[in-house]
């Protein structure tokens, strides 16, 4: 009687921590996965000039610096100027060489652009608003050698 008693208590024990873990896994993961592939998501639509992609993830306003211009537009501004930079210097690559992702409300990307007309260091500061990540300052300025 006192075997069976543990034998039962122990199967309790066992089906409480394999759902425990997978309540814990549901929880987490989602959450988790959202917020760390939005620097690649950029860096994707960056590389192929998708530039309306992108500008979904403006925030209100932007600042922005592209070369020699440097100004604080609305969220529809931005997209025009972005747009222009884009068919101006067509890209052929982008690949993501720094990003800041220990603040869970900000995330910050260096992005390298390769285009036809050479190559320039992008860099873009999001800020977490309602759960999501708008970008509230893009930089394109040309890499330095």
């Amino acid at each position: 009687m006192v075997a069976s008693f543990w034998l039962y208590t122990v199967h309790l024990m066992q089906k409480n921590v394999i759902f425990g873990f997978l309540l814990f896994l549901f929880a987490v993961l989602p959450a988790g996965a959202k917020n760390t592939d939005i620097v690649n998501e950029l860096a994707e639509h960056l590389k192929n000039a998708n530039f309306r992609e992108i500008s979904r993830h403006f925030a209100s306003t932007v600042e922005m610096i592209i070369l020699s211009e440097e100004d604080i537009y609305s969220k529809a501004q931005a997209e025009i100027i972005l747009k222009d930079f884009l068919s101006k210097h067509k890209p052929e690559s982008a690949k993501v060489i720094h990003r800041l992702e220990s603040n869970p409300s900000y995330r910050f990307a260096v992005i390298e652009l390769k285009t036809e007309n050479g190559h320039f260091r992008t860099t873009m500061s999001l800020n977490d608003t309602a759960g999501q990540f708008l970008i509230t300052e893009l930089r394109i300025e040309f890499q330095k050698e």
